[in-house]
């Protein structure tokens, strides 16, 4: 509870005797054929899954699973599980091998990597329905890949009570320590380069791993690349409030196109001090943002000073507007129907919201814009365009215990999808953001020859590509702060299709994927496949910045990119929505994207993001219907806890 965060320490202290009794304890099961002694390679066979999955009708490849203890002196059942399956056959199990492999992490904390594999990028989906299908874009096509359900706790992990991580560093440790004993079972995976990839709040784990790499003479094994999707390196202003205004030029759909309400939030951000100007080659650092609150309500944020939740914004006004009465909700709920945000702008920060800038467009648009003020159904954080773009796994096939059994699964406890005691007692991650040490793990990647991969969905709200892009142009790699040129060259899928922009510097790269939300591999598989493989694992030049045989640089694939206008990509015009049995889409009337196209150019300092003509067919709001079933399902409400 929030209110905890208030409690004296000395009243914490007692409290958590009592929680100690209350949290979880879970331990891996004994299989039979479980091998004595150290890990070794005769564990392969242990690990092997040979057992058929039900309802899997076509092949798999060759794969390995269960668990592997971390190492951590007096938790014996502390242990992490993983599934790593083969590009080729005995690939994983040859006694040499220089070929790259591949680790998946997800985020939360809390969210089990099972998600990414049923849901992104394993060869199995499975839908909403339980329906299974297989995935042909999985990223085990382009190397061996292992993923990773962690900290210990998580999904078919496993921990005693007193055994969950107290802090990243903690985390860290018992990655390394799970590293030491995989490599022990496959060891060609000791030498051969990994390539360390994940999501959302993985852009936490994957920087604290690093910190815990860096820290080791002989770490065991030999890290090539990483990769973050969507990640929350930044501080929670920086991803989640300081991008409101970009989000809005990518998706005006959220003010109506309303040139009032853009003047208003163009306001607000410059009043919270988030109209951060970003230059190429950076000029400086970039002032640390903060947070002002609101003064006419108990906004639900946490107050600055003691505002580090891990769990984000969303989830503390969330948590803030289920404590209230509901006489008060009520009230709330009828004031906010009135805030009408035209002609508010007055050179004052609002006193209703303060700086909470995504919140606040958030309910404007379910209360003002269409169609979401229109179906009544909850927004999409996660995916701008889509009510149903962001599918939620059910444990019904993990929880199986055909499936559990064949997977070497722990029987102590059962699967879920995210999991809420990762901290143990702690309700929120004690940690620092890694954005406060990322320069010295930038360094050090150049120093080891570690390259660094940032991307994002162009229809994350959450954690929206303009808090990535702050995050490089505030960070030092390769000797110089940032890019020094302006991301802006296409890049596409293997059919052609446009999938987004990319750029490369020195080690980092940066793609932007247009069409997508939080989850890529789940809604452009495609598009995903084709990353992983050319700037992932492979070394496609597209976007890179060189110099010339006389000496000057250019940016490989042009920097004229007919997908961006100025620092945005315009984001569809069309917004999926539920409508009964079947979704629709809604589109605004041609003159009025037009007008908005129009206006949008002339702001100064702004990013000048025109969206793509609507139909001129139909000038009143054009429909589309498609069959629901044609459609990833799982609603997910902008108030989501935790991040995949």
């Amino acid at each position: 509870m929030a209110s905890l965060r208030f409690v004296s320490l000395t009243i914490l202290a007692a409290v958590s005797v009592v929680l100690s009794d209350t949290l979880p304890s879970s331990f891996p099961h004994v299989y039979p054929g479980k091998p004595t002694g150290d890990y070794s390679p005769a564990w392969q066979k242990y690990f092997q899954v040979t057992a058929p999955l039900p309802n899997i009708t076509f092949p798999l490849p060759q794969s390995f699973a269960g668990n592997i203890d971390v190492q951590r002196a007096g938790h014996p059942n502390n242990t992490l599980f993983f599934w790593a399956l083969e590009k080729t056959s005995g690939s994983l199990t040859a006694a040499e091998s220089s070929e790259p492999w591949g680790i998946w992490l997800n985020g939360g904390p809390g969210s089990s990597s099972m998600v990414g594999f049923f849901l992104e990028n394993g060869p199995v989906r499975i839908a909403a329905d339980g329906t299974i299908s297989q995935n042909n874009y999985s990223w085990d096509k382009v190397a061996d890949y292992i993923w990773i359900d962690q900290p210990v706790g998580v999904g078919f992990s496993t921990a005693d009570a007193a055994g969950y991580i107290a802090d990243e560093d903690q985390m860290g440790a018992d990655f390394m320590g799970f590293l030491a004993n995989l490599v022990k079972v496959f060891p060609n995976l000791a030498t051969r380069p990994l390539h360390l990839t994940g999501e959302s709040y993985a852009g936490v784990y994957i920087p604290y791993i690093m910190k815990a790499y860096f820290s080791m003479a002989k770490p065991p094994v030999k890290i090539a690349k990483i990769a973050i999707g969507d990640g929350s390196i930044a501080a929670d202003e920086v991803f989640e409030l300081l991008p409101a205004l970009s989000v809005l030029e990518t998706y005006p759909q959220l003010i109506g196109y309303d040139q009032d309400v853009y003047n208003y939030f163009k306001e607000q951000e410059h009043l919270c001090g988030y109209d951060v100007n970003l230059t190429y080659p950076q000029n400086g650092i970039i002032p640390t943002v903060g947070f002002i609150d609101a003064r006419d309500r108990d906004v639900p944020f946490l107050e600055k000073k003691k505002y580090n939740s891990k769990r984000g914004l969303v989830a503390e006004i969330t948590q803030r507007y289920a404590e209230l009465e509901s006489t008060e909700r009520d009230l709330i709920a009828r004031q906010r129907q009135k805030r009408d945000l035209r002609l508010r702008a007055n050179g004052t920060l609002d006193p209703w919201y303060g700086c909470a800038l995504l919140p606040e467009f958030i309910d404007y648009a379910l209360n003002y814009s269409a169609p979401w003020n229109i179906t009544g159904q909850d927004f999409n954080v996660y995916d701008i365009t889509d009510p149903d773009g962001s599918p939620s796994l059910a444990p019904t096939f993990l929880n199986d215990p055909r499936v559990v059994a064949a997977l070497h699964a722990p029987t102590s406890k059962a699967w879920e999808e995210t999991f809420d005691f990762v901290f143990g007692e702690q309700e929120d991650d004690p940690s620092q953001v890694p954005m406060n040490f990322l320069t010295e793990t930038a360094t050090n990647a150049t120093a080891h020859g570690i390259s660094v991969i940032l991307y994002s969905g162009n229809d994350d709200a959450l954690i929206a590509h303009r808090g990535t892009e702050v995050t490089i142009q505030n960070t030092t790699f390769g000797g110089t702060q940032g890019f020094t040129r302006k991301p802006s060259t296409p890049w596409n899928d293997d059919s052609g299709k446009p999938a987004g922009i990319v750029h490369q510097e020195r080690g980092w790269t940066y793609v932007l994927f247009s069409g997508t939300g939080h989850l890529i591999p789940a809604k452009t598989p495609a598009a995903a496949l084709t990353f992983v493989r050319e700037f992932v694992f492979g070394s496609n030049s597209t976007g890179s910045v060189i110099k010339t045989p006389t000496g000057s640089t250019m940016v490989v694939g042009g920097e004229n990119s007919p997908l961006l206008v100025g620092d945005v990509l315009p984001g569809s015009s069309g917004i999926v929505y539920d409508a009964g049995t079947a979704t629709s889409t809604f589109v605004y009337p041609a003159e009025t994207i037009a007008a908005w196209n129009t206006f949008i150019r002339g702001q100064s300092g702004a990013s000048k993001a025109t969206t793509p003509a609507a139909d001129t067919t139909n000038t009143n709001g054009a429909f589309r219907t498609t069959p629901r079933a044609a459609l990833l399902a799982g609603l997910m409400s902008w108030a989501c806890v935790w991040l995949l």
